[in-house]
């Protein structure tokens, strides 16, 4: 594992993003007050837990195609979230074990359990680094980066559930336009966005419990989803919810009933770049 910043202070005395996707995955990553954060977003939102698994297995399966089908063997994962098994670089390294995966965030959780993420095949490599996406030149400057990635060749760039963190006021399409104009042709996009379009009221609580426990999020249209791929060829199904996105029943486990896409509320898409 290579070096990294020393670790902040975990603060316990507001729920986290993070915490709370790993307790909707069932995790025990969390602590109470992360807990009871979810608990008021799953009283209003009973699919949240359904949106979770489901980007999960988006992610799973993009991860898939783009090394199966597109020869990508580099991926920057920024966003990570707290380390959940199979993680990324066990997903493509089955697939092809040369792959080299940098993973991105800046909660120092994620940082005290990156170890998880380094177990990497002989013949690949991964590392993590800690970087906020609102700040993607340090991202990409960071020396590890240049290490494990050669950014000469294709990469895809993995955002998922992610950008609904970015308010427009922080500019989300221009962070996302800086990452890929570092790629070069042949990269992709791999993307997850929790959307209110089924279900505005729900989704208007769901934005009122994140606000005020002090994390900020705004959650987009189809449409506005869409502009983060402006530039790219969306491969088929385009932009489409999360579970509909080519569904693998061989690869991934199905519930006994298909989930609804208001359940499910997450626009996911994947985009190369030409």
């Amino acid at each position: 594992m290579s070096s990294t910043p020393a670790s902040r202070d975990i603060d316990t005395s507001r729920p986290h993003s993070a915490r709370m996707y790993d307790y909707y995955l069932g995790g025990k990553d969390h602590f109470e007050v992360d807990k009871q954060a979810a608990e008021n977003v799953a009283a209003v939102y009973p699919g949240i837990f359904v949106c979770a698994r489901e980007n999960r297995s988006f992610m799973h399966r993009a991860t898939r195609v783009l090394a199966r089908e597109y020869g990508i063997r580099q991926w920057l994962d920024i966003g990570t979230g707290i380390p959940t098994e199979p993680n990324l670089h066990q997903v493509a390294q089955s697939v092809v074990p040369d792959a080299r995966v940098v993973y991105a965030d800046n909660d120092p959780l994620v940082l005290k359990y990156a170890e998880r993420l380094m177990r990497s095949t002989s013949q690949g490599r991964t590392a993590y680094i800690e970087a906020d996406v609102k700040d993607p030149a340090a991202l990409l400057n960071a020396p590890i980066l240049a290490e494990v990635l050669n950014l000469n060749e294709p990469v895809a760039l993995s955002l998922n559930a992610l950008m609904h963190f970015i308010t427009d006021q922080q500019d989300p399409y221009a962070i996302v336009k800086r990452l890929l104009d570092a790629l070069p042709s042949g990269s992709a996009l791999a993307l997850s966005h929790c959307t209110p379009d089924l279900d505005p009221p729900t989704w208007q609580k769901v934005t009122d419990i994140y606000t005020n426990a002090g994390t900020p999020v705004q959650f987009r249209s189809r449409a506005d989803v869409a502009r983060f791929f402006d530039g790219l060829e969306l491969l088929d199904p385009g932009i489409t919810m999360g579970h509909r996105w080519r569904p693998a029943p061989n690869e991934d486990s199905i519930a006994a009933e298909p989930p609804t896409d208001a359940q499910v509320s997450l626009w996911t898409g994947v985009g190369i770049k030409p």
